[in-house]
């Protein structure tokens, strides 16, 4: 059995990967899929307490239930945002966040 710690370096390793790529990066895409990275990392982490924390042999669905929910919930943002992403970038014919600092127009 894989210990707990594995999991959670794991899941810091992809929070930590996707903070950067909010940060660093200027492409709206970009920024978007690493903001899902960062929510995969919480949902990784989530599963991981909850796999840990069984008790007497059974195992706790706790984290795996909340999980879906969110993985449910990601999925419609997925879809709003891109909708916001295809919008703008029809109008203004960048995907730059540099460009697209004001909402005029």
């Amino acid at each position: 059995m894989i210990p707990l710690t594995h999991y959670l370096i794991l899941s810091g390793v992809l929070f930590a990967i996707g903070l950067m790529g909010v940060i660093v990066r200027r492409d709206i895409i970009v920024i978007f899929m690493c903001l899902e990275m960062m929510l995969s990392a919480a949902n990784l982490s989530l599963v991981a307490f909850s796999r840990a924390q069984g008790t007497m042999g059974l195992p706790n669905y706790d984290g795996q239930a909340l999980s879906i929910f969110i993985l449910t919930i990601a999925a419609a943002e997925v879809a709003i945002g891109l909708a916001l992403i295809v919008s703008l970038y029809r109008a203004r014919r960048t995907a730059s966040t540099q460009d697209l600092n004001t909402l005029k127009d």
